[in-house]
């Protein structure tokens, strides 16, 4: 078995593959290159990161156009440097 490893202080996150067409309201299908592309995502893998405030498994949100997409055994995987990440998300208790 094959698994990615980022090194250095970057982060490896697991990219949702949509498959599904979209449309306009009007019919007209949108090219997946016309898609805003998701800022949330799974962190897989996390490089030698000291005092690290996110950890594998984790949801997290993270800037826009950074990192490098690839395709690794038929999943989308995206490398993005551990300063690129903005936010964790968070489950909160409903009161």
């Amino acid at each position: 078995m094959k698994e990615l490893q980022p090194l250095n202080d970057n982060v490896l996150l697991e990219i949702e593959n949509d498959k599904k067409e979209q449309k306009t309201a009007s019919g007209i299908i949108i090219p997946d290159s016309a898609k805003e592309k998701p800022s949330v995502a799974k962190i897989v893998a996390i490089g030698n990161i000291e005092d690290s405030a996110i950890s594998v498994d984790d949801i997290v949100m993270y800037k826009k156009f950074s990192g490098t997409e690839v395709d690794f055994e038929g999943k989308k995987y995206l490398f993005i440097p551990y300063v690129d990440i903005l936010a964790k998300v968070m489950e909160t208790e409903t009161i």
